[in-house]
């Protein structure tokens, strides 16, 4: 039996049309199913707990939403090794770029998670909660935290309107960064803690992060201009800032901040630093390309 866990609102809806697409795909494929779903994230876990008390031979979870249904999930099915397919019907699907699939081809990706057997990868675990991609504190924490009390516009705009309203008041912090070799004391605009490579829609933070080798790539952004920021922030996306003389990657198992400041992982709010987080090698049974 596998659970197809749907967010019917996430992406303006994509998550139903996603849902829908799956259960079709399982069911022309003789595959058992059953549809797990709930119109608030305290209802939908508590269906998630009730069917893998029912199900305890559950062979797979789908996780048809964005990061933030994948981000719940995580922490059901790590303690229960359950493997868990993350479909991408989310704003920002940044675990599925992680993971290496194509936004598009859903059947494709399907094909391969019935046919194919799951493979372990590493996981972060910050203060007792699995993230998967990307954990940072910094500028991106505050546009977060603005873009959450923000009603207007709906989906990735919200966080652009949320940019152009923070960066002119933003200031570098001071940052106590603990790695497994040594301290880095600094001002930084941006921490980001990489498990995968990708958040924020698509933002290759750190493009050289792997699944498999027990290490966070740590970026560290130290303090430039606003107008430098605006110039470098576009390069992101392919990657390329790691370029820029004022971004520093360093790679450790174990991590720790301190600062006045947020952190967020996968999109969802951590809470306030200090954070100690871990890269606990091959913990997560998923699938690979």
């Amino acid at each position: 039996m596998w659970g197809v866990v749907i967010n019917p609102i996430s992406g303006q809806g994509r998550g139903a049309i996603l849902g829908t697409q799956v259960a079709g795909f399982l069911l022309q494929n003789g595959v058992p199913y059953e549809i797990i779903t709930g119109n608030s994230a305290e209802i939908l876990l508590r269906n998630v707990d009730s069917f893998l008390v029912r199900h305890s031979d559950c062979e797979g979870i789908f996780s048809v939403g964005g990061d933030g249904l994948a981000h719940l999930l995580l922490q059901k099915v790590i303690p229960l090794q359950i493997p868990m397919a993350v479909i991408p019907a989310g704003t920002g699907n940044d675990l599925v770029r992680t993971f290496g699939w194509p936004l598009e081809n859903i059947n494709g990706y399907l094909e391969h998670v019935i046919t194919s057997p799951s493979q372990l990868i590493d996981l972060g675990l910050v203060d007792g909660e699995w993230f998967g991609a990307v954990l940072s504190t910094g500028f991106d924490s505050v546009v977060n935290e603005k873009a959450n009390t923000l009603t207007w516009p709906k989906g990735p705009m919200k966080y652009n309107v949320a940019i152009a309203m923070e960066l002119p008041r933003f200031a570098p912090r001071q940052y106590e960064i603990t790695l497994d070799d040594r301290v880095i004391s600094t001002q930084a605009m941006l921490i980001a803690i990489a498990n995968g490579i990708s958040y924020g829609g698509g933002m290759k933070v750190c493009p050289d992060a792997k699944l498999q080798d027990g290490l966070f790539d740590v970026m560290i952004l130290h303090p430039i201009s606003k107008f430098e920021f605006l110039k470098v922030f576009p390069r992101v996306f392919k990657g390329t800032h790691i370029t820029h003389p004022a971004v520093e990657i360093v790679r450790s198992s174990k991590v720790r901040i301190e600062a006045e400041a947020v952190a967020y992982a996968d999109g969802e709010r951590v809470g306030q630093l200090p954070i100690s987080a871990e890269c606990v090698g091959r913990v997560f049974n998923t699938w690979l390309p």
